[in-house]
């Protein structure tokens, strides 16, 4: 395999980034994946490590070099995440679970799998064109559907935050998985949290990603999503990936190639837990909460990681 990956992860304007993101590989098969976190104090941040952290833990186990079944092994982690979840909720006796949203992909053997759940996106794009994006699990995504407002008033929609499916709800979450596609030299795909797609077009996104190497990309693409959102943007997050060998001539591209890495390794880039501290809060996060939670976050993990 040859290919090029790059994340990035970013506050915005929020006192808190709730959003996690990773990416791991193996001989034959990569994995990306993007969790937006929803729930009060720091519980959100919590939901959406142990999320993303548990679907790359699984990753490592089963990609002996590659994922026997893609589609099923991204739906029973997510589901995986969720139970964990919801043990974390119960162990602290939380009024309301924290939430988060995923979206995950596997690329292997020249095709691309996905899945998620909430309104974290991931784009397909070969060139300028887009090849195929995720549907939102939105209010306002059913109410598009529904021909009630226009594609152009979702983004501006006072409702267009509220969600109807994510992991560590009352319901089990319906995992929705997208369909098999081919992937080609060349194309990229595009993981990110609503503070990006929300305020960017899928024109801006086009052209952002065919014009750089994926590593300058996604730069880019916050630093653009970062201006547009402002002092009250969200929190801001993106994984990208380009198929294959370098297409654009006369840009470097840090280029992965897997052909001599051994069979039964996994590389994984997943930041720590952290959360910002914020003094002036009711309850400000000490250091002993922090390794508390990172040693909560691990069994939940070994517990609920099949």
């Amino acid at each position: 395999m040859k290919f090029a990956v790059f994340q990035q992860s970013r506050q915005g304007g929020r006192k808190y980034n709730q959003d996690r993101v990773a990416y791991s590989y193996s001989k034959d098969a990569v994995l990306l994946v993007v969790a937006d976190g929803m729930g009060g104090h720091y519980h959100g941040e919590v939901a959406a490590q142990i999320t993303v952290q548990m679907i790359a833990d699984m990753f490592q186990k089963h990609a002996r070099p590659h994922i026997k079944d893609p589609h099923r092994f991204l739906s029973a982690a997510m589901s995986s995440g969720h139970e964990a979840i919801l043990d974390y909720t119960t162990k602290h006796n939380l009024m309301e679970s924290p939430r988060t949203t995923c979206v995950a992909a596997i690329v292997q053997q020249d095709h691309a799998y996905w899945a998620h759940v909430g309104d974290s996106r991931l784009y397909m794009f070969r060139g300028m064109r887009m090849i195929t994006r995720t549907k939102d699990h939105s209010k306002v995504q059913q109410m598009f559907d529904e021909g009630k407002i226009s594609e152009a008033e979702m983004y501006t929609h006072p409702e267009r935050n509220k969600i109807y499916n994510c992991l560590g709800g009352f319901l089990p979450p319906d995992v929705e998985l997208g369909k098999r596609m081919p992937i080609r030299d060349g194309d990229s795909l595009m993981l990110c949290s609503d503070g990006v797609w929300g305020v960017l077009s899928e024109a801006e996104i086009a052209s952002i990603l065919d014009t750089y190497t994926i590593t300058r990309a996604i730069p880019e693409l916050l630093d653009h999503a970062e201006f547009r959102g402002g002092e009250e943007g969200d929190n801001l997050t993106a994984v990208g990936l380009t198929w294959g060998e370098p297409q654009k001539r006369g840009l470097h591209q840090d280029t992965v190639s897997t052909a001599q890495m051994p069979l039964a390794d996994v590389t994984t880039r997943l930041d720590p837990f952290s959360v910002q501290r914020d003094p002036a809060a009711r309850q400000p996060v000490t250091e002993d909460d922090i390794e508390r939670t990172i040693a909560e976050i691990q069994t939940a993990i070994k517990k609920y990681s099949k």
